[in-house]
């Protein structure tokens, strides 16, 4: 009767979303399979991102991969940066269990060099440059797309090791309505509802979701770490759209949610803690609107408003106590700790509370000259705001790094074989130097033996953060942005009727005038102690990328991929690393294989192999802080009941794999978790 009461409170607070949908049209939500679904789960006819406009899959002259929502579904996986961590040219980490930061990398990037995109809005912090997917769950999405390269041309800041656009389900047919629970290991529940469909002009697609679990330790219990770590997060979806006349659109986009999590910390401080009383607190809001209508038969234009609004909350406990699992000796909140004699047995209590606002308008219009050329040309103006006593100054007024660019992009298609895409972008600032950008990519198609090949050459720019800017006592005005050059080149190639399709790649990056917190000396501005950021650093990147898809039989499917990293940090009087050292925190081998089989309709089994090759935890390379090599694998199965009922069940980390991803913080053991989900049709 437990579960009754908590999903009856669920649908409680989620009557007023629905009430508001219903007059709109969403995407269909999570849905059961079912006999009348394919048995093969094709990539989508059309990839937006890589160049803003829609475009076939088989015309994309970009390294890109598409994760669909059914395959999520399928695979019964709970939040994005899961499903992130079998895709190809990525690493992506946790510290510790859910809720604990998570950030993902590409192609030897950082993770302020990658973009985040949910329905349009840049979720990146402003404070930070990354985003964190600790609370991202993977409801009520359509579809992921991962953007591998420098994208600054379209993008601007942020992308110089590529861009990932998250995209909510449209609604489309009757509209239905469905709930799903799950119970599993480290005392976990889950559940959530959803409504979708369309009627008339309008579409709507709704989500409402709840995830609650207290016992995972987030520095890792095999250290010593005792302490259960909770994480409570609730998280709403929509979608709303209008068909206007003449072809035209508009449409609406929210994704809010509010997250509680318990941490450890100071793993990368040499004091890593099982810290007891650590909360934090995350509520974000993001809102977008675009309108898009053409004007004539050959020039359509779009507005996009986008705004992320994010409120981070953090208490490192207000005294209570903790257990360092290095020394393995109790640590006891002390005043003014690291003035202590012996600051690894001691912390001192802090508190934070940070708001970030990040705004967007953009205006594209899209101009077909003739049959084989497309022009886009746009205007985008961002402003980025960040509130913080603490981080900015006990009386500072709250920070703003705003920005103006304009772009302009051709695309060519010669005969449906031979396809070029070339542009370029100038970004100016409020408070730095101004940034001018361009890429290059061509392709060109075999249709006679199903062969693609592809090549691209970008410059990108990552802007200077707030913290690099503005960190109280830290901060450094004088930064310039950071620059890179991007180059890959790629095959693919389908045989077999597409049953087969293979493709490899070779990409190489350099990056310079990297920002390094390091000590700068006169580059420093006064009050900073000697340490603040500075562009200090330089780095090259260079690998091979392979993947394959295999449909061996009606029902059985095998994908994979292989990524080899090499990466390379090059020395400075100021860092004085002691020589080249390897960039931290990236293997040079990485790889995945997944397994689906349908041995009946009703009946579906995955099975996915994750394989992580050794790495350094730190940019000094140091010997202690080696990560090893580690395989993991991943288990689901789901089985139709009935026509609207659906039994699962997930295994993850099967073998029980002892692991860590970063140094000292925690990754699961064996974990089991099973559930029901139900979808009915509203008869409206």
């Amino acid at each position: 009767m437990w579960w009754c009461v908590r999903v009856c409170r669920l649908w409680w607070s989620v009557l007023p979303l629905v009430a508001l949908s219903l007059p709109v049209h969403a995407a269909p939500d999570i849905q059961v399979a079912s006999a009348d679904q394919p048995d093969v789960i094709e990539v989508p006819d059309v990839v937006v991102s890589a160049t803003k406009t829609e475009i076939p899959a088989k015309q994309v002259t970009s390294a890109v991969e598409v994760i669909t929502g059914e395959e999520l579904e399928r695979k019964k996986i709970k939040t994005v940066i899961d499903a992130l961590r079998l895709a190809q040219g990525v690493f992506a980490t946790s510290s510790g269990g859910p809720g604990t930061e998570a950030s993902v990398k590409m192609r030897g990037a950082f993770a302020r060099h990658t973009l985040v995109m949910i329905d349009g809005v840049i979720v990146n912090s402003p404070t930070t440059g990354a985003y964190d997917f600790a609370n991202l769950t993977t409801e009520n999405i359509d579809r992921i797309e991962i953007l591998r390269g420098a994208q600054s041309m379209l993008y601007g800041s942020d992308a110089i090791g590529g861009v990932i656009s998250i995209y909510t389900k449209k609604g489309t047919g009757a509209p239905r309505v469905g709930a799903f629970m799950e119970y599993g290991s480290f005392a976990t529940f889950r559940e959530g509802g959803n409504i979708s469909g369309a009627k008339g002009p309008f579409d709507f697609s709704a989500s409402v979701s709840r995830w609650d679990t207290s016992s995972f330790s987030a520095i890792n219990y095999r250290r010593g770490a005792f302490e259960g770590d909770g994480f409570h997060n609730t998280q709403v979806s929509a979608k709303v759209g209008a068909a206007l006349p003449k072809d035209g659109r508009v449409e609406f986009n929210m994704r809010w949610y509010d997250s509680r999590t318990s941490f450890d910390g100071f793993a990368d401080s040499g004091a890593p803690a099982d810290v007891f009383g650590a909360r934090s607190t995350n509520r974000n809001l993001i809102l977008n609107g675009t309108y898009e209508q053409p004007l004539t038969s050959w020039w359509t234009t779009k507005l996009t408003l986008s705004q992320a609004n994010e409120r981070s909350i953090s208490n490192s406990g207000m005294g209570t106590a903790g257990f360092n699992v290095v020394t393995r000796q109790p640590m006891t909140a002390i005043p003014n700790c690291f003035l202590q004699p012996n600051p690894n047995l001691c912390f001192s209590p802090f508190a934070t509370d940070l708001e970030v606002l990040n705004r967007r308008l953009e205006w594209q219009n899209n101009v077909r000259v003739g049959e084989w050329v497309l022009l886009t040309a746009g205007y985008q103006l961002r402003r980025e705001e960040g509130d913080s006593a603490g981080f900015f100054g006990s009386t500072a007024p709250a920070k703003v790094i705003s920005s103006n660019a304009g772009f302009a992009q051709a695309q060519v298609n010669l005969w449906d074989r031979l396809f070029v895409t070339a542009g370029g972008r100038h970004d100016s600032y409020n408070n730095f130097d101004a940034a001018t950008t361009y890429r290059v990519t061509g392709g060109y198609s075999v249709k006679e033996t199903g062969t693609k090949f592809r090549g691209s050459y970008a410059t990108g720019f990552k802007a200077p953060t707030m913290n690099d800017l503005y960190f109280q006592g830290f901060g450094n005005p004088n930064l310039k942005p950071e620059k890179s050059l991007s180059m890959d080149l790629g095959i693919e190639q389908r045989l077999f009727n597409d049953r087969l399709q293979l493709n490899a790649g070779y990409f190489w990056n350099r990056f310079q005038n990297m920002i390094q917190f390091a000590s700068g000396g006169p580059l420093c501005p006064p009050g900073s102690f000697g340490l603040c950021p500075i562009n200090v650093a330089d780095a090259k990147t260079q690998g091979w990328e392979f993947a394959f898809k295999l449909i061996v039989l009606k029902g059985l499917e095998v994908r994979g991929q292989y990524t080899h990293t090499l990466t390379r940090a090059f020395d400075s009087p100021t860092l004085q690393l002691g020589g080249d050292k390897r960039l931290p925190r990236w293997p040079v081998d990485q790889a995945t294989v997944g397994f689906t089989y349908a041995p009946i309709d009703a009946l579906r089994l995955n099975i996915d192999y994750r394989f992580v090759g050794a790495r350094n935890n730190n940019l000094a390379n140091s010997s202690s802080q080696k990560l090893g090599v580690f395989n993991v694998v991943n288990l689901s199965a789901s089985y139709d009941v009935t026509k609207n009922w659906q039994a699962y069940v997930r295994v993850d980390n099967l073998f029980d794999e002892e692991y860590e991803e970063i140094t000292f913080f925690g990754t699961p053991t064996r974990s089991v978790f099973g559930g029901v989900r139900m979808n009915y049709d509203i008869p409206l």
